[in-house]
């Protein structure tokens, strides 16, 4: 007779129940994506449904008919719209590019122990934190003192430095370099600059590319300055033209003295809702379409950095 089987060869593997845990994980993190991106799935159908049937019927993920009206009403604004492109992405590019070349030379002083400003500089780091002006007196002071009404620095400089960005890269450089890299470029007689961009620079790359595209995108979605600081056409940035746009819409739906060639214009029936969802589609089309690339850096940047390697 053949012997029977010892009871541990019968019972999984721990390897074989960490595979099954990670399957199961898997599935249910695949479920909970689908979720997450059918409300962006809704915007991009609704910005090619009829009107009519949005009315009618709803937001729906099988509409009855299909139309482009909502977002010819967006690309009707033909040249402004390709120059506030032009503005936005020059704003985002210029202003990631400044804010990370500060912030990383800020978080290497106060990462620098032997620093004598940098106990103080931490703290002064962390009273915007605290304390805040306000909105009214920040009007004040661009636009009175100094004298940037209607300037693209001041679609800039606000959102240039943050305390939270700097403190992500100053854990990432005490945590993830090593001090004793810098202490033979130190030996080896370079200075505090050649150490920060030749050494310390290229090993930030993970924690810049986080923090970069969290700058990206707060800047490609600033409209608040904008509104407040910018009235010439030719720097309206793109998010100004789309609330325009979206306040021009109101405006025609809401006031019965408007003409009938200005509704005519818009094709008759003016599309409110998939205008609506067609500007949300022009807004975050460029950003989704960048984010796959950058996405192992934004990871890598917020992890590695927070544990002590």
């Amino acid at each position: 007779m053949a012997k029977k089987g010892n009871k541990a060869d019968l019972m999984p593997s721990k390897q074989e129940k960490k595979g099954i845990g990670q399957f199961i994980l898997g599935f249910f993190l695949l479920i909970y994506t689908l979720f997450c991106g059918l409300p962006i799935l809704l915007v991009f159908i609704a910005a090619f449904t009829d009107e009519v049937a949005i009315n009618q019927n709803g937001f729906s993920f099988f509409p009855t008919d299909w139309s482009l009206s909502g977002m010819n009403a967006v690309l009707r604004y033909g040249k402004q719209l390709l120059t506030s492109y032009g503005i936005t992405i020059f704003i985002t590019v210029a202003g990631t590019f400044l804010g990370l070349l500060v912030m990383s030379m800020f978080a290497y002083s106060i990462s620098r122990k032997e620093f004598y400003l940098s106990k103080f500089l931490s703290v002064y780091l962390l009273i915007p934190m605290l304390f805040n002006g306000g909105q009214l007196s920040g009007y004040i002071i661009f636009t009175s003192y100094y004298n940037l009404k209607d300037s693209l620095w001041l679609l800039i400089l606000p959102l240039c430095v943050t305390t939270m960005n700097v403190i992500i890269l100053r854990t990432y450089i005490a945590n993830s370099i090593p001090g004793e890299l810098m202490e033979a470029a130190k030996i080896d007689g370079a200075g505090e600059y050649r150490t920060f961009f030749q050494i310390t620079l290229p090993l930030l790359k993970p924690s810049l590319a986080a923090v970069g595209f969290m700058m990206a995108t707060a800047y490609w979605n600033d409209w608040q300055n904008a509104l407040l600081y910018i009235t010439s056409d030719n720097k309206k940035p793109l998010q100004l033209l789309l609330v325009n746009i979206q306040k021009s819409i109101e405006f025609l739906l809401n006031n019965s003295n408007v003409p009938a060639s200005a509704r005519a214009a818009m094709g008759g029936n003016i599309p409110q809702y998939s205008a609506t969802m067609a500007t949300v589609l022009v807004v975050i089309g460029p950003i989704m379409v960048v984010y796959p690339f950058f996405q192992k850096y934004f990871v890598k940047g917020l992890t590695v950095g927070s544990v002590k390697g």
